[in-house]
């Protein structure tokens, strides 16, 4: 089962509750709340497109400009020192930036398949 969705540049996540009997979810990677439900697949999908259109008419009434998710900046932590030092040094080794070894590292691991 695949727990995410996709509608205009926006990525949903898909949630069950068995007490509630429905299916529900929210824009991932943004700060406003952008949240949706069904009780089956095709009202889920059908109520997450509802609510990405209405999010992005307000704004537009608004006068503001929608959330655009994953920009292309984030900030990495490491579960220890070593590999942090590390990764820096091998960067330095290979006369990049950390940011453009670790973005080499992630498109290797992509590129092998998700």
């Amino acid at each position: 089962m695949n727990n995410i969705m996709e509608y205009k540049g926006y990525i949903g996540s898909v949630e069950f509750s068995e007490e509630d009997g429905v299916f529900y979810g929210k824009v991932q990677g943004i700060r406003s709340l952008i949240s949706y439900e069904g009780t089956n697949a095709l009202e889920l999908v059908s109520d997450f497109h509802e609510s990405v259109d209405d999010y992005l008419a307000a704004c537009k009434e608004e006068g503001t400009a929608p959330e655009t998710a994953y920009k292309g900046s984030l900030n990495v932590r490491f579960r220890d020192s070593e590999t942090h030092r590390q990764a820096a040094v091998y960067a330095m080794m290979h006369e990049q930036s950390l940011n453009s070894f670790i973005e080499e590292a992630v498109k290797e691991k992509l590129a092998k398949g998700m």
